[in-house]
């Protein structure tokens, strides 16, 4: 059952505030180049008011939008206590240092994130009236294997820039087991009740599955559309074995989707192991069934050490050194364009890291690890999506801003 009803998830179209002041900022750059740097600072409740949007002037007179929104769920920032201020910076230059004024509340027009639901069955984020993320959370449906095979696993697809076309896979097709953007891992073992258990939440043929519980807040705005999705691992005797926070943000950038996935599992039994192959295992990224159907032959990837060949493609352990990279990139060609997938990894993500590609376009790393009861697993990554043939510069550049971003602090 849906917590928030959907029209609580659209922003109004003009925000006011009560009594919110002008702030001040300091932007300070890291030493690299940087694009579409979304800027998330802390602000005090006192100081923002009930403002859901601000104005952001930068020191050069450039206007963006600013949007609040309740703490990210790896955010460091008190709930109870603050609101989170976030902007999107186009492009900054190393070691540039900026100032901002923020007026809180104002009004924005329709160009904007809003959720829109197909009860029991998906979810779709917009900006203004194009669909860019959508989530599947059908039940599990044990009516038919065909039924189930659709059902068993909850995942989001990526619209193309136009909203026109999924660039990401469903059921059905070339493995139908990989879809769309997916977490989860094919060998997990656990005790409960004394009992040794194994489970499989990424082919889910014997009874696993990962089934979507509740959307426990969303947000939509000008800058970005964020859900926090509570979901279950299932073992073979259906009972959850872990319960899933999962936060996708989708941030409105000049070109492309920038997207961030970030988890947080925690653990309900004892022992829990999450392990893998490359192949069926982490967090992973599976292209449109177009792309095995047309042109798996032309597919590519860009790695830290170079471009690869069309068709040609790595995995851990048989090339050893595709192991703990900071960032990966597929290209693929699907409805007569070409389009760039960006896998950005953080170094406080569990490693070894063990990648993994396929010409026909699924590609992405797993890890093994525990997750002892009280000591829940935190995850974080993002996909840039964007058409044409990303440039090795932008590749750093977006690594960069993900991690290394720049230092930002309210101006007493």
């Amino acid at each position: 059952m849906l917590r928030w009803p959907i029209a609580l998830a659209l922003t109004l179209l003009v925000c006011h505030t009560a009594s919110a002041a002008a702030l001040k900022l300091e932007v300070a750059a890291t030493d690299q180049d940087e694009i579409n740097i979304p800027i998330t600072v802390a602000v005090p409740k006192s100081t923002a008011g009930d403002a859901e949007v601000a104005t952001v002037t930068l020191s050069d007179g450039t206007k963006l939008s600013g949007q609040l929104t309740a703490p990210r769920l790896l955010s460091k920032a008190d709930a109870k206590k603050d609101r989170e201020l976030t902007f999107v910076l186009p492009k900054l230059a190393a070691n540039a240092k900026l100032t901002a004024t923020v007026d809180f509340g104002g009004s924005v027009g329709d160009q904007q994130f809003s959720w829109k639901d197909q009860p029991g069955k998906s979810m779709d984020l917009l900006f203004g009236k194009q669909p860019v993320l959508r989530y599947m959370y059908e039940s599990l449906d044990e009516s038919s294997p065909e039924r189930r095979n659709e059902t068993f696993k909850i995942y989001h697809h990526v619209f193309d820039m136009d909203g026109e076309n999924l660039l990401t896979k469903g059921p059905g097709g070339l493995f139908q087991h990989h879809r769309g953007l997916f977490y989860g891992f094919n060998r997990i073992s656990y005790t409960t009740d004394g009992k040794k258990q194994n489970a499989d939440v990424w082919h889910c043929n014997n009874g696993e599955s990962q089934a979507h519980v509740d959307v426990l807040s969303s947000e939509a705005g000008p800058v970005l559309g964020r859900q926090l999705l509570q979901i279950e691992w299932r073992g073979r005797d259906a009972k959850p074995f872990a319960v899933e926070q999962r936060e996708m943000t989708v941030y409105h950038t000049p070109q492309g989707r920038l997207i961030e996935f970030a988890s947080r599992l925690d653990s309900k039994v004892d022992d829990l192991k999450l392990d893998g192959d490359p192949q069926h295992a982490g967090f992973q990224f599976r292209a449109t069934q177009y792309v095995p159907d047309n042109t798996a032959k032309k597919t590519f990837y860009i790695r830290p050490d170079g471009k690869g060949k069309p068709g040609a493609f790595r995995n851990w352990p048989g090339q050893k050194e595709h192991i703990d990279l900071p960032w990966n990139v597929l290209v693929f060609e699907a409805f007569d364009k070409t389009y760039s997938t960006c896998y950005l990894d953080r170094p406080t993500n569990p490693k070894p890291a063990r990648f993994s590609e396929r010409d026909y376009g699924r590609f992405g790393s797993y890890f093994a690890t525990d997750v002892p009861q009280g000591k829940p697993l935190d995850v974080n990554y993002r996909v840039y999506l964007t058409e044409g043939e990303i440039s090795p510069e932008a590749i750093t550049e977006s690594y960069a801003s993900f991690n290394q971003p720049p230092q930002v602090s309210i101006v007493e």
